[in-house]
């Protein structure tokens, strides 16, 4: 049985990566931290794997003790305090675990890293609409800068195995912040930013999972995919399918002026800075809002995985939903 070791294993994505390899039949090693819950991962098949990436001696010592044939590096951060901290969690790890496995993981087959459209922005100032491997990446906050920053010393390693996946908007059972828009919404508020409609590009995490298992398990290497369902969608299909979803109208709908929502990020991210817990709303992620186009090419994804999204946005958020519903989220 081939072996494969999943960091961040305990996150929302992570926990999808681990039971999709199980489907596959592998033995799966859950790598995640000490304090990590297990929450979502109570199958007894799932191995644990205590990651430290703060002792690599510990950590080299750990991996020479299993010989791993596949690495889905997952973990990261999408908010941190400083600026720095996302390059030392998104970018040195990346780079030191890739270093540590290329010296003690000798028949590994594939190393592959979960990357995000962030990495290379938005299309607002491409003419085709879309954005493109071949397209010069210009992310638009530190976030991109640092997945870009990890994305381009693996394409450095030329003898590396590595696969990259640049997901878009990942949504699905668990995760917790586009839940925030449907809580306001079963609330009777359906809130948007700004008045221009964003185009919006998202992907089912049931679908990303599979397609990241396909790509890992395959012998497909040194390459690069973006990841969305191949749709566009605009910021207000999210209300209408609340609608249909909830059974209800909003009482209030409102369009916040992009101003407000900076001012309120500012104000929100000074107080992270001084509790040490970012909120959701920061300055990083205005520059995302105040973007209008997330449009991405999956031609490479469907060609080589013969990539086809069992969900489009509606499907999915419609079982999400169900599933908000059955936790007792909603």
């Amino acid at each position: 049985m081939k072996k494969i070791l999943i960091t961040g294993a305990s996150g929302f994505v992570g926990s999808f990566l681990v039971e999709e390899a199980l489907k596959r039949g592998l033995e799966v090693y859950a790598g995640i931290r000490a304090t990590s819950s297990k929450k979502y991962l109570q199958d007894k098949r799932i191995n644990f794997f205590e990651l430290n990436f703060n002792d690599l001696s510990d950590l080299r010592d750990r991996l020479q003790q299993i010989n791993f044939d596949y690495v889905i590096h997952n973990a990261g951060v999408v908010k941190a305090n400083k600026k720095a901290d996302f390059f030392t969690y998104n970018t040195d790890i990346t780079v030191n675990f890739a270093q540590l496995l290329q010296e003690v993981q000798l028949d590994l087959k594939k190393f592959t890293y979960i990357s995000s459209a962030a990495s290379y922005g938005p299309a607002d100032n491409l003419g085709r609409g879309y954005v493109k491997e071949s397209d010069t990446p210009q992310p638009i906050d530190t976030y991109g800068e640092s997945k870009l920053a990890a994305e381009k010393w693996l394409k450095s390693q030329s003898n590396f195995p590595y696969l990259i996946f640049r997901p878009t908007g990942v949504y699905g059972p668990r995760e917790t912040e586009i839940f925030t828009f449907f809580k306001a919404f079963n609330q009777g508020l359906e809130g948007h930013i700004g008045r221009t409609p964003q185009k919006m590009a998202f992907i089912y995490v049931k679908d990303l999972v599979k397609v990241v298992l396909d790509g890992t398990l395959s012998d497909k290497a040194q390459s690069a995919y973006f990841v969305s369902d191949g749709n566009a969608y605009p910021t207000q299909d999210l209300g209408k399918i609340a609608a249909k979803a909830l059974n209800k109208k909003p009482l209030i709908k409102i369009n916040i002026p992009i101003g407000v929502v900076q001012l309120v990020a500012t104000i929100g991210e000074g107080f992270g800075r001084l509790s040490g817990k970012m909120p959701v709303l920061n300055l990083e992620k205005v520059k995302i809002l105040k973007s209008k186009n997330w449009q991405v090419d999956i031609a490479p994804l469907q060609n080589d995985f013969n990539f086809a999204p069992a969900f489009d946005l509606e499907s999915g958020l419609l079982e999400t939903i169900h599933w908000y519903k059955e936790n007792k989220w909603l």
